[in-house]
Parts: structure tokens; sequence; C-alpha cells
């Protein structure tokens, strides 16, 4: 199981900050981004992302409106992989085969309350899935323990799907997260708010490792 820190923030020296961090101790990580319509926050762009030169494998997390609108930006930017909302899209087969396209990994995020029986609807080869283990939009949120069911169900539904999970994900429910199939579980104030990011990483990494 992988951890990637995942960057929450609508200050772009603030990006930066968090960004140089997660290079010091991780490849990959998460950029979320809000538009302020599809959740009530907004935070950085694909703009703020392009002025930022880094070794860092970037995954966007798109919680936008429309997404379509916005993947080409943000491939330009330098992510290599794109998770957009299945609840955003007017059409999220769609929008899975443009990113495809433009060359980069695929997988489509779906809310705490969206049956896992929405994945059968896209024709499109998925890389991957994200669930979200909290209503989205802010850092901090208290985990919602059901969604492992969903990821249980998806593993039966689609064995061959990467799982990713994130929100609310912390070194009590981590093991949880791992014991259900989750591939990877993006994490965000458990690092970021902490004293020593790296530290709080190695620490999650840890239990996995263990468990």
């Amino acid at each position: 199981m992988r951890i990637l820190p995942a960057i929450l923030t609508e200050d772009p020296v603030d990006l930066e900050r968090k960004v140089r961090q997660a290079e010091s101790f991780c490849d990959w990580a998460q950029i979320d981004i809000m538009d302020g319509k599809f959740v009530p926050s907004r935070s950085i762009d694909a703009s703020h992302l392009c002025n930022i030169k880094t070794r860092l494998n970037m995954e966007v997390h798109l919680m936008v409106k429309e997404p379509a609108a916005q993947i080409e930006g943000f491939v330009r930017a330098g992510a290599k992989r794109i998770v957009f909302h299945y609840e955003a899209a007017s059409s999220p087969d769609e929008v899975a085969r443009e990113a495809r396209k433009l060359g980069v990994s695929v997988g489509v995020a779906i809310n705490p309350e969206t049956p896992v029986t929405s994945l059968l609807k896209l024709r499109e080869r998925l890389d991957f899935v994200l669930f979200l283990s909290v209503n989205p939009g802010f850092y901090g949120k208290e985990f919602i323990p059901g969604v492992l069911d969903k990821v249980r169900e998806s593993r039966e539904l689609r064995p061959n799907l990467e799982v990713g999970i994130d929100g609310g994900i912390k070194a009590a429910n981590i093991k949880r997260a791992k014991a259900a199939g989750v591939d990877y579980a993006c994490v965000g104030s458990q690092i970021f708010n902490h004293v020593a990011p790296k530290e709080a990483y190695m620490a999650l990494l840890g239990l996995v490792k263990d468990g």
C-alpha cells in the first residue's frame, strides 16, 4: 500500500512550500483542485502549478464541475495521473476518453453517497478509482467507515482496478483501509498539519508495512 501526500491550498506560496516538503520524502503527491462550484472551497489552479518545477510525480484530483475543460492545463503543468469526480461530469465516459488521449492515467473519484455500480457505466477502461471517505472540499473531516465496504465491493466487481482512498486517513484507521483492499491512500492534514511532515509520513508508511 502506497501513501500519497495530498496538497490542498489556495495560496501559491503554500503550494510551493508543501511541494518542496513532499519532495524530501516521497516520489508522488496528489494535488487537490477545487473550483468553488462543485465544492464550496477554492484552491490553486493549473497556472500556479505550472510555475513550480518539481521532481514529484503528480496525481491531480479535480473537484470541479465539467472537469474535461481543465484536464489539458494540468497535463501541461506536469500531471501524470488525472482523477475527476463521477458526480461532476455530464459524461464521465467522455471525460475519461479525452484524458486518455492526452497520455495520462485516468481515474474516477466517487463521493461517499455514490454507488459503486456507477463504475460499471463507464465504457472506457479506467486505470484506477478513488473512493472519498469524507465529503470532499476540506482538510480534516472525519473518516466515514462505511466507505471501506464500497472498497470491498469494488474489489468484487472489478478485481484488477487500482483502488485509492482519500479523506480522514490517520494512524487509527490506515490499517483498516489496507485490510479492505486499498492500494494507495491520499493523506493531507495528518501529514502537513504535523510539525514534521516527513516524520508523519514515515510513521504512516511504517504502519502499513508492518501490517
